[in-house]
């Protein structure tokens, strides 16, 4: 075999598929990056359930993250140690409190259900003979139709298998993110392209610190408006003032709609009572919100984070008519966060000026 039948033989010219014009290639790519930015949109609407469980996961993860950081202050020990103590802690609270008064809590559950059903039906009653409200039948379409509207993720966990598994993945994904967090964040930043990690780490941290104040701070105000009501229910005669006051404590994890829902079932059982009773449930109910909105909520601002009261609310009707019980849950974390990295834009705008 000769040399020259060794040579390699190369084609001349264009291929079929192959763009030699520099302006449409500029415009495909163009069109590329639109494309991807279209498909990557419909796979965030695709996987919105589980992508909002791994940030209730996140969320949950930061709250554990800002009691070890809180207890390293007074305990010089390992990170590991400190979260097994803050984990214990949690949990030893909530099983004491379930189960010293756990018979109590699920009586007066139940008679709450029932007081707050018979309260609602005079209200409506009442209305609806003062000619201000739609009759039962009027009314049970209108439930359907709103039942008929709720988003995917309020039946994601509608069921009650449902929202036990939804809780169990967003306590173990918390609790894989807290033990060793900076795995996480340097596989994050490995998927950002070297020359924007910088960056991306300063907004990351931002937002982690961020999130942390937040969440202190809802969890001082859960704390005292749970124990405010509880006790002052008690004083004031109100019947299940240990259930009023768990779940006022519960909801006001989402102010603004919290605070209203607990108010009225507050007042729906002051009233079932007597009329006196019903009176001091309003000024109990008064009592809390002019002491948390002029006194606990600007002290915890100071150190925590400042959102406006209309920029919250927004947020969790946009956030709960998208994404349902979730979404209102993690309405105020996921303003913030964005807030946050809006805040680190501006000012590093301003530093390239």
């Amino acid at each position: 075999m000769s040399k020259g039948d060794d040579r390699v033989t190369v084609v001349e010219g264009a291929s079929p598929h192959e763009v030699r014009d520099p302006a449409v290639r500029a415009e495909i790519k163009r069109a590329a990056v639109w494309l991807g930015l279209a498909g990557a949109i419909a796979l965030v609407v695709l996987l919105v359930q589980p992508l909002l469980v791994i940030f209730a996961g996140l969320v949950f993860a930061a709250l554990l993250d800002g009691g070890v950081r809180l207890l390293g202050r007074v305990l010089p020990i390992s990170r590991g140690w400190r979260l097994l103590i803050v984990c214990l802690l949690t949990l030893a609270f909530l099983v004491s409190t379930f189960y010293l008064a756990g018979v109590q809590i699920t009586a007066q559950v139940m008679q709450l259900r029932s007081t707050v059903e018979t309260q609602v039906s005079r209200l409506s009653g009442w209305l609806s003979s003062q000619g201000l409200m739609p009759g039962a039948s009027d009314l049970n379409g209108i439930a359907r139709q709103a039942l008929g509207s709720v988003g995917k993720v309020t039946a994601f966990v509608g069921t009650a298998f449902g929202a036990l598994t939804t809780m169990f993945m967003i306590l173990v994904i918390g609790l894989f993110v807290a033990i060793d967090p900076r795995v996480y964040d340097r596989g994050f930043q490995w998927m950002i392209p070297q020359e924007s990690r910088a960056e991306v780490a300063v907004t990351t941290q931002r937002m982690a610190r961020t999130l942390r104040r937040l969440l202190a701070g809802r969890l001082l105000g859960m704390a005292f408006e749970g124990a405010f009501v509880g006790v002052a229910l008690w004083i004031a005669g109100v019947p299940m003032a240990l259930i009023l006051g768990i779940v006022t404590g519960m909801l006001a994890f989402i102010p603004n709609v919290g605070a209203f829902v607990s108010g009225a079932m507050t007042i729906a059982v002051g009233f079932s009572a007597g009329m006196h009773t019903g009176v001091l449930a309003i000024l109990i109910y008064i009592a809390v919100q002019v002491i948390d909105g002029y006194v606990v909520i600007p002290m915890v601002a100071k150190r925590t984070v400042d959102l406006p009261p209309a920029l919250t609310l927004g947020a969790q009707i946009l956030a709960s008519a998208l994404f349902g019980i979730i979404g209102l849950a993690l309405a105020d974390p996921m303003t913030a966060m964005i807030k946050a990295a809006m805040e680190r834009r501006s000012e590093r705008a301003e530093e390239a000026r």
